[in-house]
């Protein structure tokens, strides 16, 4: 992608090529790696972001959202890990960390309206919240979630975006909820484990996917932006696991911080690397 449309498909093809070379024997600077850290909205005065990489011969692809999912749980759980510490609203310090007027405190706001933030859950639920730019989208979401005989359950979810401006808002709204379904059922589930080198998980009855009764309510909603457009099939994905991840711990006190979450949440009384009491 980005490349120029008059150019023949093999000279395409093999710039992109070249460019997997590259990245794959460290000549190149994997961009994916540190998408959504690096270039974080977040007023931090001291910020420096560095990766390692590894090398692997099990063969990888691109995942939804690509980097920007993993770099959104490791920077926003550890925002809200701030906050708790604090004894900060994780909302409130978020509104102070981003830089007034912006679009991203605007999608935040929106988000925390929406959902009544600080308004009580069910009993054993909590809401947790979240936020990430990715493909030039800001989404904003809060997730209401507990655990209920064991199990992780998720029965809200809010979502507040600014993606431009909307062609097809119905559209827009379903890639959102997609990415949510998505980005839950990686979050709670989803694990790809070896054997032997060999991938363990062949199809959806051993790589779960959320079923309709798991599914939480989604509420979505769209800024009015004249804006050009931006991204909308993969931005709803970023903030779900950490948001959700926060809710847990809210209901629980329980720091998930590993995924995926249910695993982690099994596993917390024997690996404290798997899960953290605050």
């Amino acid at each position: 992608g980005g490349q120029p449309a008059w150019l023949p498909r093999l000279s395409r093809t093999t710039m992109a090529d070249t460019t997997v070379a590259l990245v794959g024997t460290n000549t190149m600077a994997d961009l994916f790696a540190s998408e959504g850290a690096r270039d974080t909205p977040y007023r931090i005065d001291n910020l420096r972001v560095e990766y390692t990489p590894i090398q692997s011969r099990l063969p990888v692809g691109f995942w939804r959202s690509v980097g920007h999912s993993f770099n959104a749980f490791f920077m926003e759980g550890f925002i809200d890990e701030l906050a708790r510490a604090a004894g900060r609203d994780p909302y409130q310090l978020r509104r102070q960390m981003l830089p007034a007027g912006s679009r991203e405190l605007r999608v935040l706001d929106a988000v925390a309206r929406m959902s009544q933030w600080g308004a009580p859950s069910p009993p054993g639920f909590a809401r947790g919240i979240a936020r990430h730019t990715a493909f030039g989208t800001e989404v904003a979401e809060v997730v209401e979630a507990g655990v209920v005989d064991g199990r992780i359950r998720v029965s809200r979810v809010w979502c507040a975006a600014d993606c431009g401006l909307v062609v097809n808002p119905d559209i827009a709204a379903s890639q959102m909820e997609s990415a949510i379904v998505f980005g839950l059922s990686a979050a709670v589930d989803q694990e790809i484990t070896l054997e032997g080198g060999v991938v363990q998980q062949g199809n959806f009855d051993t790589f779960p996917a959320l079923r309709m009764h798991e599914c939480p309510e989604i509420r979505v909603e769209l800024a009015d932006s004249r804006e050009p457009p931006t991204g909308v099939g993969e931005p709803g994905l970023p903030p779900v696991a950490p948001a959700l991840a926060s809710a847990l711990h809210a209901a629980t006190g329980v720091r998930l911080r590993r995924l995926p979450l249910q695993r982690a949440w099994n596993e917390r009384d024997r690996s404290g690397a798997r899960a953290a009491r605050p």
